[in-house]
């Protein structure tokens, strides 16, 4: 499927999506030309879905991020799942399993912002029964 070659590319796009094929090519010791293809070739697989950039939120203001598990009825979770999506401070979103079923990444401005969202936002979707959020305190990889 892949080869130590595509490993690496994807690799040194996942530390930086900027990364300058050229930069790349050094590395592997093959042409640019032949790392465009091989990038194309895992974004025609399916593999490379995308490239996005990292935010600091704290840069921005927020400086509470949590990861929330959501509980809901069982006959509501997608429809809860859908209403959380369309909230901007919910920036990932997932259905799980083991201690709740839903978990998303939530950012906050404060402790004050952080409540509003817990009991007056996600505690008042029809079908939530349980919200817990839990603050990070340091991302470490």
């Amino acid at each position: 499927m892949i080869d130590e070659r595509d490993k690496i590319i994807i690799e040194m796009l996942e530390k930086d999506a900027r990364t300058p094929f050229t930069e790349i090519a050094k590395k592997l010791g093959i042409s640019e030309t032949a790392v465009r293809k091989r990038v194309k070739a895992l974004e025609e697989k399916g593999i490379i879905e995308g490239y996005t950039i990292k935010i600091n939120p704290k840069k921005l203001g927020y400086s509470l991020i949590t990861i929330t598990g959501i509980d809901t009825k069982p006959e509501k979770i997608f429809e809860v799942a859908e209403k959380l999506k369309e909230y901007d401070f919910v920036k990932e979103l997932y259905l799980s399993s083991g201690d709740h079923m839903i978990m998303a990444i939530i950012w906050a401005k404060d402790g004050e912002d952080l409540a509003e969202i817990v009991s007056n936002k996600i505690g008042k979707i029809e079908g939530v029964t349980k919200v817990c959020p839990a603050i990070i305190l340091e991302k470490l990889k």
